[in-house]
């Protein structure tokens, strides 16, 4: 419990510094401060190094490089989500570890069923999100993830008609892989 409560404090104050250091960089980019006074000059040598990056993959995709503060405000709060989220699971799994070094062959099985069902759900979700921000299977990162539910995703997406724009494949995917879940543990 240590370690989740000090990381959600790492988490705020890096949400914090990056909330500050986009503030600090619209001020000078929009002329708020005027860029060649010392504040101006020390607002952006302070920003410039985490926005800079950020900025030039905005031009190159057609935004507006004003919003790179705030585009790495956005980003440190989703990255220190996602960390919080994998630090509860890790303590979660410690525990259901914890637990089945005392339950025998019917606990192994139980846990290693819930295992396989978290990871195949993370790769479902990594998916869906990917499309949503135009990476697909094709990119080294999200291999991995199409090759986990691919088995499952391909069959359902060929039946299942498209909702408009939507893709409602994913979601059955994860009502099919739920109701598996369940069945296997029921019969353990």
């Amino acid at each position: 419990m240590i370690v989740h409560s000090a990381a959600r404090i790492f988490v705020f104050a890096a949400f914090c510094t990056a909330t500050l250091i986009a503030l600090a960089g619209w001020l000078v980019r929009t002329r708020r401060i005027s860029p060649f006074h010392p504040l101006g000059r020390a607002l952006r040598t302070i920003s410039e190094p985490f926005t800079g990056p950020i900025e030039r993959r905005l031009v190159r995709s057609g935004g507006n490089p004003l919003n790179a503060g705030w585009w790495l405000a956005i980003g440190t709060a989703v990255i220190g989500v996602l960390l919080l989220s994998l630090i509860d699971w890790a303590i979660q799994a410690g525990f259901e570890l914890a637990a089945v070094s005392h339950g025998g062959l019917r606990a192994i099985l139980a846990l290693a069923i819930a295992l396989l069902y978290d990871i195949l759900i993370a790769a479902l979700i990594l998916r869906v999100i990917g499309s949503w921000i135009g990476v697909f299977g094709y990119s080294r990162w999200m291999r991995p993830a199409y090759v986990l539910t691919d088995w499952l995703v391909e069959p359902i997406r060929r039946v299942l008609p498209t909702v408009g724009a939507f893709d409602l494949s994913p979601l059955v995917a994860w009502l099919a892989l739920w109701v598996l879940r369940q069945v296997l543990l029921s019969i353990i």
